[in-house]
């Protein structure tokens, strides 16, 4: 039972970054800065082994403040082809947003 809650308490993260996943949806960043990325599976394609492998993700950058409207919020967006690539983008427009205070 102590591993069950260990690995709970353990958070994903990237390059230092908190990482949560809804369903098809990805937020990367901490929703205490002023910006978040936003990832979305769009489409994916199952390999031989039966593993599903992200093909096409869209990528927002977004301000986190919750007075502005939804659409208002997106400062950059992309679509690319694998997770790997979102990702990359993704923590380069997160690190400059966040560098710019």
């Amino acid at each position: 039972m102590a591993t069950a809650k260990k690995k709970k308490d353990e958070l994903l993260s990237y390059k230092g970054r908190p990482v949560s996943r809804k369903d098809n949806t990805i937020y990367y960043g901490s929703m205490a800065d002023s910006h978040i990325v936003m990832l979305q599976i769009n489409e994916t394609k199952t390999e031989k082994d039966g593993l599903e492998v992200a093909t096409r993700v869209s990528v927002q950058l977004q301000l986190t403040d919750f007075t502005v409207r939804t659409k208002d919020r997106i400062i950059k967006k992309t679509e690319v082809n694998g997770l790997y690539d979102a990702f990359d983008i993704g923590a380069v427009w997160l690190e400059r947003a966040l560098s710019a205070k």
